[in-house]
């Protein structure tokens, strides 16, 4: 990767990247959208323990990339509860 020369050259890929971003995260919802209608219950949209091992999964994908594990965490946890949130919505809708 060629180091930016300006400021401008890093807030170009930066939003890029954040274009990229939120690509995944439409498909991620997508997916968390499908998850809702095969759960039963708010233990199961929460699912604490699935929640922990998706976490470690980034911790570990992070200091493989070079990232800051803690940052990845820190994304990762915030990421989680909002889909949570959103799912816990979509499933109350889908139970009527």
């Amino acid at each position: 990767m060629e180091t930016p020369e300006t400021l401008a050259d890093v807030r170009t890929r930066i939003d890029a990247i954040d274009g990229q971003l939120v690509r995944l995260l439409a498909e991620r919802e997508g997916l968390v959208r499908a998850a809702a209608a095969f759960k039963r219950d708010e233990g199961a949209v929460r699912a604490p323990d699935r929640v922990e091992r998706v976490v470690a999964l980034a911790r570990e994908r992070a200091a493989d990339a070079g990232l800051s594990p803690e940052v990845a965490e820190t994304v990762w946890r915030a990421m989680i509860g909002a889909f949570i949130d959103l799912e816990l919505t979509e499933h109350a809708t889908r139970r009527g």
